[in-house]
C-alpha cells in the first residue's frame, strides 16, 4: 500500500495558494496541506496526522491490517523544511523538541535516519531523508530559480549569479523594496552597482595593496562576494517582501 500527500510551505499569498491549489488539483493530487512549520504554533500541522490516518484508512493494509504502528518517509527537494517539518509535529503532538538537524542550506541531512516518533495516538514515526532533485533541470531558469530558494549549493552557482539573477527577478516583478532597504536613490539593474552600496552600507569592505607608478598604497574597495551573500540571505528570510518566482 502506498499513498502520498503534498505539503506546501506558505506564508500569505492567499489568492497564489488558491491557484495552485486548483493547478494540483488538475494533475490529480487530492491531499495538499500548506502549513508553516517555523512558526511553534500552527494550525496546519494539527490537521495532519488526521490527514494520513484518514488516506490510510481509505488503502488496504493487507497483512498489516492488525498493525496500530504507521512508518512514513518525508520526501522532496533539498531545503524545503522536511527536517522542520518532523520537528514541527514532535512539538506538536509529544511537546518535545527537535530531533532533525535543520539548517538553512541544502545538505543538513546526508542519510535516511533511524525512525523518528512524531506522535503517540496513533503510533506513528517518521523517517527523514536527504534532499533530490531531478537528475536533469529543464532549463536554466529553473536551476536558477532551484539556486535562488536554496536547494542548490551556493558556491555552486556562485553568489554574484544568484545575485544577479535575484536582482533581475525583483526588477522583473516589480519589487522595489531592495532600494529602501539599501538605501539606493532608485531600482538599478547593474548587479555591480547594487553590491557597491550594500556593501558600502553593511561595512562589507576589504583593504588591499595595489602597486601603482609611486609605489604600494592599501585602498578599501566592496566585498562584493559578501554583499552577494547578505542581499540572497536578505531574499530568502522575507526581508526583501514576499516573491513567487513561478
Amino acid at each position: 500500500m502506498s499513498a502520498s500527500f503534498l505539503l506546501y510551505y506558505s506564508s500569505g499569498f492567499t489568492f497564489t495558494l488558491q491557484r495552485i491549489l486548483k493547478k494540483l488539483e488538475k494533475e490529480g493530487m487530492r491531499h495538499v496541506l500548506f502549513t508553516d512549520c517555523l512558526k511553534q504554533t500552527d494550525d496546519s500541522i494539527k490537521k495532519l496526522v488526521p490527514m494520513v490516518m484518514d488516506i490510510i484508512a481509505s488503502k488496504p493494509r493487507f497483512n498489516r491490517e492488525e498493525d496500530t504502528t504507521y512508518c512514513l518517509m518525508v520526501i522532496g527537494v533539498p531545503n524545503v523544511g522536511k527536517s522542520s517539518l518532523i520537528n514541527s509535529l514532535r512539538r506538536t503532538n509529544l511537546k518535545k523538541g527537535r530531533a532533525s538537524r535543520v539548517g538553512g542550506e541544502p545538505g543538513i541531512t546526508k542519510a535516511v535516519l533511524t525512525k523518528i516518533q512524531v506522535c503517540e495516538r496513533p503510533l506513528m514515526y517518521l523517517l527523514d531523508t536527504p534532499g533530490v532533485l531531478p537528475p536533469k533541470i529543464e532549463s536554466v531558469e529553473t536551476g536558477m530559480k532551484l539556486a535562488l530558494c536554496g536547494t542548490i549549493l551556493d558556491h555552486l552557482v556562485g553568489e554574484d549569479i544568484i545575485a544577479d539573477y535575484l536582482l533581475y527577478s525583483l526588477n522583473r516583478l516589480g519589487k522595489f523594496s531592495y532600494v529602501e532597504k539599501y538605501d539606493l536613490k532608485e531600482p538599478s539593474d547593474d548587479i555591480q552597482h547594487v553590491l557597491k552600496r550594500i556593501a558600502v552600507k553593511l561595512g562589507k569592505t576589504q583593504r588591499v595593496k595595489a602597486i601603482t607608478g609611486v609605489g604600494n598604497v592599501t585602498i578599501t574597495i566592496p566585498n562584493y562576494t559578501a554583499a552577494a551573500y547578505d542581499f540572497i540571505r536578505a531574499f530568502r528570510k522575507g526581508e526583501l517582501g514576499q516573491v513567487m518566482l513561478d
